[in-house]
């Protein structure tokens, strides 16, 4: 069978809203809930070249990642990969994973290899811990991944819903600071104290019988609350390894101010330190992210951007040329 000229993949950042299963009881860990975002995604194209080239934005990450997969896929590198745009490194936005996603499910298509997403996340050992990367990128919208058992490869999503088109999300972004990732990341969670049961078991409730439902009945105010609440539980969980609630202090007091001006849903997306928050409207967004530049003008370093929530499936990510 002929390979197609250029295979052409976009794989979204996503929002990742919290862990619900930290306790690690039922012998299970981890559990998430996430969204995936139009605005910030990584988009590159795989074509045959007489020797192996990548060039674009994270270069080095895409070219250790091709190096990964043709190894333990058998396949040969001779290969150009043209990233067209790369989610920004280390910043809560699930970049790691949405970019072997992106390179695997190219070099999938380009040599018919007929893998799953999941089985292309277990190559890469991606979903070790969130299973959230994973499940936007077979999804999109919001889901909510089960975290891992004892005979888990890569968490199985348990819910996914579609995002009301009207909600938008303000990101906070620091440009000095990136979260905890690798050896730092694996050493922090070894650090950390046991979640109390009772609490998840709490969020858990709270998150299925609340959260969930008013997501469908496009409740924004009762979803933020939920959120909220799971941001708060989390993130003084993890204060010890990351310096408090919010990994920075600049962004901690933003998300303060967006809230007290309407914004519900308020937290840190994954070890951040990029913050985000929610609202019911197009209009009101963007007057508030204008808002915020105008307050904050004496914080250069912070950035706020309005995005939205990618609905779109699976079968949007990949275009072929031949």
């Amino acid at each position: 069978m002929t390979s197609p000229a250029k295979i052409t993949v976009t794989a979204p950042a996503r929002l990742h809203m919290g862990f619900i299963g930290l306790c690690g009881a039922l012998d299970r860990q981890f559990g998430s809930i996430g969204i995936a975002i139009n605005e910030i995604f990584t988009r590159l194209t795989v074509s045959e070249a007489s020797q192996r080239t990548i060039k674009g934005p994270a270069a080095a990450r895409a070219d250790k990642c091709l190096s990964q997969l043709c190894q333990a896929l058998g396949v040969q590198d001779r290969l150009e990969i043209a990233i067209e745009s790369a989610i920004p490194e280390h910043v809560g936005l699930g970049s790691g994973t949405q970019m072997a996603l992106a390179i695997g499910t190219g070099l999938n298509a380009f040599y018919g290899l007929g893998l799953t997403v999941r089985e292309i996340a277990a190559v890469m050992d991606r979903g070790l811990r969130s299973g959230i990367g994973i499940g936007v990128f077979e999804y999109s919208g919001l889901v909510v991944d089960g975290g891992r058992g004892k005979q888990t490869v890569v968490p199985p999503v348990l819910v996914n819903l579609t995002v009301p088109e009207s909600w938008r999300f303000i990101l906070v972004f620091d440009k000095r600071g990136k979260g905890l990732y690798g050896d730092d990341e694996i050493n922090a969670f070894a650090a950390l104290p046991g979640f109390p049961q009772r609490e998840a078991e709490h969020l858990c409730y709270r998150l299925m019988m609340h959260g969930l439902p008013a997501v469908a009945e496009h409740d924004i105010n009762a979803f933020g609350e939920v959120i909220t609440q799971l941001q708060q539980a989390v993130g003084q969980h993890f204060a010890p390894v990351q310096g408090g609630i919010y990994a920075s202090l600049e962004v901690a007091e933003a998300m303060a101010w967006l809230s007290a001006q309407g914004a519900v849903g308020v937290g840190q997306t994954s070890w951040g330190p990029t913050g985000f928050c929610m609202l019911d409207s197009i209009a009101y967004a963007q007057d508030l992210v204008t808002k915020a530049r105008k307050q904050f003008a004496a914080s250069p370093h912070l950035d706020f951007v309005m995005v939205s929530a990618n609905n779109q499936k699976s079968c949007s990510r990949l275009s072929m040329d031949s």
